[in-house]
């Protein structure tokens, strides 16, 4: 029996189903069950969702966390380790201190510092590319490798083990999957790199786990290590690689617009901040709850509710921006809320602009005549992934 997917997870094609668009141009705020089977209410404007990021002391990530259905069956000790540097499960100041640690290490001047071995890592993925021949899967050849083969480096990953985590991450995101599968993926994720973080205290690395264990390994536990660790690698690789996916067959259903990718170096900034918005590839990001009584889009909210927030349809809002629906790289409109806003922010949002900056004019000089291999074919999404992307991208050239 196929899994019915939750409304904040519903796409048509590229951007939100019009029934999420409905609830935004209406009422604003709707309840609904969650994706992973609690009940709350889902917040579709930008304004709400970026005011909710942005007050975690009346929102809260670690209330939320703690109702998880994945969770309930296990006992208070083993919950607390599951949830252990879970950085999306946190709330300031214990969110802060953990986050501190990392902030140095992706600083836009350190993430400069990568870009030449970023730049090595996207033509060696071209070149595998090209020696495949065509027609060629572009997700499983240069979108996947890319973000994973750098976060690997970064962090400290033998790239050699990519087939195992991607695929407990797959797992991991896979909401059509029972609660058992996701729990044991979960487990297995914590397992393998509670391996990694055992022999960089044995012997810490020039990587960032060994950075961690150097000059921190007296203010962070074992279990946080771990959980920090598991959600870099996790996030590393599995968002920047369906945004490479996603926003290429994005341009090459808008080809003026992929030309100015191609030969306008000045485009490329701004196509990156046009594909994010647009694409919006996380759907909700992590829950909150009420910690008081709160009103948004003129609803009472109760203390202790579930709130979900849709980043699609916020960063489609008019009030936002001008002709949401169209793709329009030439604006390149920052202040979207793909990488989220407030203490939460993605810590990795300038690895991954680098990454998307890089690799998307690479591609499409390397290969000039792109196109899909077969026009007709409908796009395989990965629709009940918590990440939106493409299972699949046949190209030829």
């Amino acid at each position: 029996m196929t899994a019915e997917l939750a409304l904040p997870m519903r796409r048509d094609g590229f951007g939100p189903a019009a029934e999420l668009g409905e609830v935004r141009d209406g009422d604003g705020v709707v309840r609904v069950d969650s994706p992973f089977g609690q009940t709350g209410y889902l917040v579709t404007r930008f304004a709400d969702v970026r005011r909710v990021l942005g007050d975690p002391a009346r929102f809260s990530n670690a209330r939320a966390r703690a109702t998880s259905p994945l969770e309930a069956r296990l006992s208070d000790e083993e919950a607390a380790r599951l949830r252990a540097g879970g950085l999306l499960g946190y709330d300031p100041p214990e969110h802060s201190r953990l986050r501190r640690m990392l902030t140095p290490e992706f600083t836009v001047r350190r993430m400069r510092r990568l870009e030449p071995r970023i730049v090595e890592i996207v033509e060696a993925a071209l070149d595998d590319v090209e020696r495949a021949g065509k027609p060629a899967d572009l997700v499983s050849r240069f979108a996947l490798p890319v973000p994973s083969l750098v976060i690997c480096e970064l962090l400290g990953v033998p790239y050699s083990d990519r087939d195992e985590f991607q695929s407990i991450s797959a797992r991991l995101l896979d909401t059509s999957l029972p609660a058992d599968e996701r729990m044991a993926a979960q487990h297995a994720n914590r397992d393998y790199m509670a391996g990694l973080v055992e022999r960089a205290q044995a012997d810490p690395g020039e990587d960032m786990l060994g950075m961690l264990v150097r000059e921190h390994g007296s203010d962070i536990t074992t279990d946080e290590l771990v959980g920090i660790c598991s959600l870099l690698l996790l996030a590393g690789h599995e968002t920047t690689s369906n945004m490479l996916g996603l926003g290429t067959l994005a341009l090459l259903q808008n080809p003026d617009q992929l030309a100015l990718v191609r030969d306008d170096p000045a485009m490329i900034e701004p196509a990156v901040e046009e594909l994010l918005r647009w694409l919006s590839i996380v759907h909700s990001v992590a829950m909150r709850m009420t910690t008081e009584e709160v009103e948004i889009a003129g609803n009472t909210i109760a203390e202790g509710e579930l709130v979900m927030l849709s980043i699609p349809t916020a960063n489609r809002d008019a009030s936002f921006i001008d002709d949401p629906e169209t793709l329009d790289i030439t604006r390149g409109v920052g202040g979207h809320l793909a990488f989220g806003h407030g203490v939460h922010h993605c810590l990795g949002a300038p690895l991954a602009r680098m990454e998307m900056r890089i690799a998307f004019p690479a591609l499409l000089r390397r290969f000039p005549g792109l196109a899909l291999a077969d026009p007709e074919a409908q796009p395989d999404f990965r629709v009940f992934n918590a990440v939106y992307g493409l299972e699949r991208l046949e190209l030829t050239w």
